[in-house]
């Protein structure tokens, strides 16, 4: 990628060609092109291609091919796959996708940004049709809509001359329109939509009152911060060519310097949007959105504005960069309103506490007004006493001598102010309460569960105008989500009463718990008799041994055994959470796995070669074959290869790499290490010293897998990522319904196969049967024949030990294309000639058995039942890093007010 940006050159509209050779062309179509780079949202360019191409949003999907290889075509669908693209292409400087969807781009879309917080920059674009004629790149971090030739422009007369705004007086407003009772997305202009350019409508001459001065000297209406309608790019409170107007569209247009244009008023909820002169895109790029916010100082409280633009660093915090929340957090659940707007919402909390003599109907109701009170006056106050029937407070100054006591009274049956003395000498600066805080932290996990301290922390600042630091957020996050999902802590003392409800529900199955001297957990084994069951009657004696992080905050380890079924699909088996990762702990698991399955025979375990379990599984399984991960082998292959390159260059090894792993002779294995050795010889050095007996096929003897090159635990990975901030016994109970929803998907779709065989071998059945076409078949006797490709080319089939020296019947249990000639030619059955692990009766078997719901319950202690023997189960403590330590816990100690 030149100085790190791709030109994607996405086609549509056109049709795949497969040649004789068996690459892929695209014919027909269309084409456009977008500049991506690594900080390219994925979701952002998505949107931006569907309008493109004029495809809907929901329905697109794209495809790519890798470089050199136009034969198989990869799928670009999230994030982690467009770094993978660039990752491709990094030594590229085009790269082409192929958008595949129903055509007609859905408008509603576009909404997707609304109040979205991705950083995505609005592009001063030419329009398609300009775009196409130039062939020039539309960068991908613009919006979709946002193009400028999507502006109608209109010229009109010169406004008038604009009454300068002064930042310490405030001028006499013109006449507003009147407000439309909702304003609906077509009508919002921001700085990620597209406006419409009209006449400019005259400005009426009556003018109102002269607009109320606070002590601040900014005028009232003035100091709202914009809402989620708001409808102009700058605030009220930037400086402004005219009636401090700032526009948020810009028409990059060769008249725009010297001919005014107007954008026609578009009304929101809060009222009408001023009409004023489109800047040009110099000027656009110098305007910022701004926000206002209250700044304590010796002056008292005075209102700032701060930039919302979400790549611009604010001197005044302390950190470098402020990650904006995701989308637009309303406060309705703190107000019956939903769309009342900030400034009113804090008048009304203003007038919470009116004075001796009010009531509330009890005391929860009078501490959450005064807390309110507090926020919205800017001060924090201290709780002398605090009970059900007595509430004291004072504020935190000392010096101050403002104070308030409210008690019940029975007679009136309610909690009354008995004492006020509202005079503040100090100055305030607002500290919301625990509870406050915690409540406000819960509605936005509830939204964005995954949002992270410093995002809730910039929007309890835009919202609120209350600046919090790290520690406290970080904190009330803890509590937040405690109240959501139950204690971490507390989970663990849940772990005993789990295992003996998976064992109650699933007979058959297996729950160990291991705990240490000290009753912290150590190990977790599961293995439900379903998935046991699937294994012993359906599937070859082959297991994955795979480990991925629990992204828990006690760091345990996954470790998971994983079987592949007859259509080549992956059946977890067992799995277990460990405190850490290391050879006890796989040793431990292996023990137990072996105790769990009732299989006797030889097996082939395979395991990531740097994990270093080679031993271990030898040492458990005496008779089995251990064999390398092709998918973390090449990897390492990959990270560890830096050239130089020669010939063909590095992006040729990956498939001579696969083409050795792959290989059914030693001579042919041979071949492709020396062809790699003629591009690198430092991927050569690699190769070699890798013993050939434990991935490659020409030297393995236990079940063919290196053919598998996805990484096992991915569904792993992308379900913990889900869950990454539930407690452990959630975390299991999401492990187990995913595998109950996946045994219940392959019932479902193996009830509607009719061949027999699964679908994966058909397909690779029909292959073999096309390249069988040609072939010439001669009988030696009843069960061996001579199959002839060419004359130079021979090869015998022995259907008594289902065999060719070909060797691809003998690998892969399937009939090679030379016994489908000889079945064809003596009429017979090839079906009963392949492996009973592929056929559908057998996949059926497979997933048979179905997982019964294991109730997540409260620990025996909780209900009721505890006994002198119950254990009380301790989270772990393993050793942790300089990373995790600064991670999870936060420099600073203040503490939140109780």
């Amino acid at each position: 990628m030149a100085k790190g940006k791709l030109i994607l050159i996405c086609q549509s509209g056109g049709d795949f060609v497969k040649n004789a050779d068996g690459s892929l062309t695209y014919s027909g179509g269309e084409a456009q092109a977008v500049n991506v780079n690594s900080e390219t949202v994925f979701d952002d360019l998505k949107l931006k291609l569907a309008e493109m191409c004029n495809l809907e949003y929901k329905t697109v999907i794209f495809k790519y091919f890798l470089p050199g290889n136009t034969r198989t075509l990869i799928t670009l669908s999230n994030g982690k796959d467009l770094k993978r693209m660039l990752d491709f292409h990094r030594n590229s400087v085009t790269a082409e996708v192929f958008a595949i969807g129903k055509e007609g781009f859905d408008q509603e879309a576009l909404n997707i940004y609304t109040g979205r917080g991705t950083g995505v920059k609005v592009a001063e674009s030419v329009n398609r049709a300009t775009a196409a004629a130039t062939s020039s790149p539309v960068d991908a971090a613009s919006p979709a809509g946002t193009s400028a030739g999507r502006l109608a422009t209109r010229r009109t007369a010169a406004p008038k001359k604009a009454t300068p705004v002064s930042t310490r007086k405030t001028a006499k407003a013109k006449k507003a329109t009147p407000t439309p009772k909702k304003a609906t997305p077509a009508s919002r202009v921001s700085n990620r939509r597209t406006a419409t350019l009209k006449k400019a409508t005259p400005s009426p001459k009556k003018g109102t009152p002269k607009a109320t001065h606070s002590a601040m000297g900014v005028d009232a209406s003035a100091t709202s911060p914009p809402s989620k309608n708001t409808t102009s790019d700058a605030s009220e409170y930037a400086d402004s060519d005219s009636d401090g107007d700032s526009s948020g569209a810009h028409a990059d247009s060769d008249n725009s310097s010297d001919t005014p244009f107007t954008l026609a008023a578009k009304k929101t909820a809060r009222g009408t949007m001023q009409i004023g002169k489109i800047a040009s895109p110099a000027d656009s790029v110098k305007k910022r959105r701004r926000t206002a916010s209250w700044k304590i100082g010796v002056n008292g409280p005075t209102i700032v504005a701060f930039s919302d633009d979400d790549g611009d660093k604010r001197s005044r915090k302390k950190y470098s960069r402020m990650v904006p929340g995701k989308g637009n957090f309303a406060i309705s659940q703190l107000t019956k309103s939903g769309d009342m707007p900030l400034e009113k919402l804090i008048a009304l909390w203003k007038e919470g506490i009116t004075g001796i003599g009010q009531e509330f109907k009890d005391v929860y109701e009078f501490r959450d007004a005064l807390q309110k009170y507090a926020i919205a006056h800017r001060f924090t106050y201290r709780v002398k006493k605090n009970d059900s029937t007595c509430v004291s407070c004072r504020c935190v100054a000392e010096s101050c001598s403002w104070k308030i006591h409210a008690a019940w009274v029975s007679a009136a049956q309610s909690f009354r102010i008995k004492k006020f003395d509202n005079t503040h000498i100090c100055e305030g600066q607002a500290h919301p309460a625990k509870n406050w805080l915690v409540n406000i932290i819960k509605d936005r996990l509830r939204d964005f569960p995954h949002q992270k301290p410093k995002e809730i922390v910039n929007g309890i600042l835009r919202d609120f105008g209350i600046e919090l630091t790290y520690t406290n957020v970080w904190r009330g996050i803890v509590d937040a989500r405690e109240d959501i999902q139950g204690s971490y802590k507390e989970a663990y003392d849940q772990l005993p009463g789990y295992c003996e409800k998976i064992m109650e529900t699933n007979p058959g199955s297996f729950a160990k718990l291991v705990l240490d001297d000290k009753n912290r957990f150590q190990c977790l084994f599961i293995a439900f008799r379903a998935s046991i069951h699937g294994f012993q009657k359906g599937c070859r004696p082959l297991l994955f041994l795979e480990s991925t992080s629990l992204n828990s905050k006690y760091h345990e380890v996954l470790l998971t055994a994983t079987a592949l079924d007859g259509n080549d699909g992956f059946l977890p088996v067992a799995f277990a959470i460990v405190d850490f990762e290391n050879d006890d702990k796989w040793l431990w698991f292996l023990e137990e796995l072996k105790s769990a399955l009732p299989y006797s025979g030889s097996m082939t375990l395979v395991s990531d070669r740097e994990k270093g379990l080679k031993e271990s599984v030898l040492e458990v399984f005496e008779n089995a074959y251990y064999g390398y991960s092709i998918y973390h082998l090449f990897e390492s292959f990959r990270k560890s290869v830096n050239g130089p390159f020669h010939r063909e260059g590095k992006g040729s090894l990956r498939g001579l790499f696969l083409a050795a792993a792959h290989a059914v002779r030693l001579v042919g294995f041979k071949k492709f290490v020396e062809q790699i050795k003629q591009i690198c010889s430092e991927a050569y050095d690699w190769v070699v010293q890798i013993e050939p007996k434990h991935w490659t096929t020409a030297s393995f003897k236990g079940e063919q897998y290196n053919y598998i090159t996805e990484n096992v635990t991915d569904s792993y990975i992308n379900l913990l990522e889900e869950a990454r901030d539930l407690p452990i016994t959630q975390k299991i109970d999401a492990l187990i319904s995913m595998v109950m929803e996946l045994i219940s998907a392959r019932q479902m779709d193996s009830n509607e196969w009719s061949t027999k065989l699964t679908p994966s071998k058909m397909e690779k059945l029909r292959e073999e049967n096309v390249n069988a076409h040609g072939l010439k078949v001669f009988t030696s006797s009843d069960t061996l024949f001579e199959v002839h490709e060419d004359a130079s080319n021979t090869h015998v089939v022995n259907l008594k030990n289902w065999d060719c020296t070909c060797l691809g019947w003998k690998i892969t249990r399937l009939p090679c294309s030379h016994a489908i000639a000889v079945f064809n030619y003596s009429r017979k059955n090839l079906f009963e000639y392949c492996s009973e692990y592929y056929t559908v009766d057998r996949f059926r078997l497979t997933y048979s058995e179905s997982i019964n719901p294991v109730p997540v319950g409260s620990s025996p202690a909780e209900e009721g039942e505890a006994t002198s023997d119950s254990v009380h189960v301790l989270p772990p403590c393993p050793a942790r890093s300089l990373s995790h330590r600064r991670q999870d816990t936060p420099k600073e100690e203040d503490q939140l007010q109780e």
